[in-house]
């Protein structure tokens, strides 16, 4: 008998460990569940804050305030930019220095920081982007952009991106570049672009960089 104990002992010990894991869960599932900020704050700061500033919220016009941004709408862009999904040299470079954890990390670290609150510029158009974005453009099937993105610009975790404040100058950019064919990774909103005119781009990015 002691001779079994001490064989089963030994057995025990030199058994691998593997971590606990709940009903359906993968070992990715498991490793993914849990970002670390800390690492994220500092691939941050390495790699993005000369364009999106220290804290997410970009002084550049042309560059987006990434603070409070919905992480998973984050990862997608990042992981699109690193495969050529979505158009931008740029990014295409800062993105590829980023593996999966580190987009992880860097994304959750930005959406625990505070958003800081933008403002519409253009008086004469703002009165037709509230229009556009609350309600849409019926008689050309144009949907109101508030149904996917929420009527304050705060978008739907895992779906649709937080609006709200951001530079009007970036909204634009994104939404030509939807019409024109240059950015592909979303076919709704590609379609949804493709109806909209300057002037009607110009006014719902107004709207939307006031929105809070």
């Amino acid at each position: 008998m002691k001779l079994l104990a001490s064989l089963l002992m030994a057995a025990a010990l030199a058994a691998p460990a593997f971590p606990t894991l709940a009903a359906g869960e993968t070992p990715a599932q498991q490793k993914a569940a849990k970002p670390d900020l800390a690492k994220g704050a500092a691939s941050y700061g390495a790699v993005c804050a000369a364009c999106h500033a220290a804290d997410g919220n970009s002084t550049i016009a042309v560059n987006p305030s990434l603070a409070q941004q919905h992480p998973e709408y984050l990862v997608k862009q990042l992981q699109d930019f690193k495969s050529g999904k979505r158009a931008d040299p740029v990014m295409q470079g800062m993105a590829s220095m980023l593996s999966d954890d580190d987009m992880r990390n860097v994304s959750w670290w930005l959406a625990s920081q505070k958003a800081k609150e933008g403002f519409a510029k253009d008086k004469d158009l703002v009165a037709l982007g509230e229009r556009i974005y609350r309600g849409g453009i019926q008689d050309r099937s144009i949907a109101a952009c508030a149904g996917c993105h929420s009527p304050n610009g705060a978008g739907i975790p895992a779906q649709y991106p937080r609006l709200s404040g951001q530079h009007s100058d970036y909204t634009v950019k994104q939404l030509v570049d939807f019409r024109d064919g240059k950015r592909g990774n979303n076919a709704q909103m590609r379609d949804v672009a493709a109806k909209l005119n300057d002037r009607e781009i110009k006014a719902v990015a107004d709207y939307i960089a006031g929105l809070r």
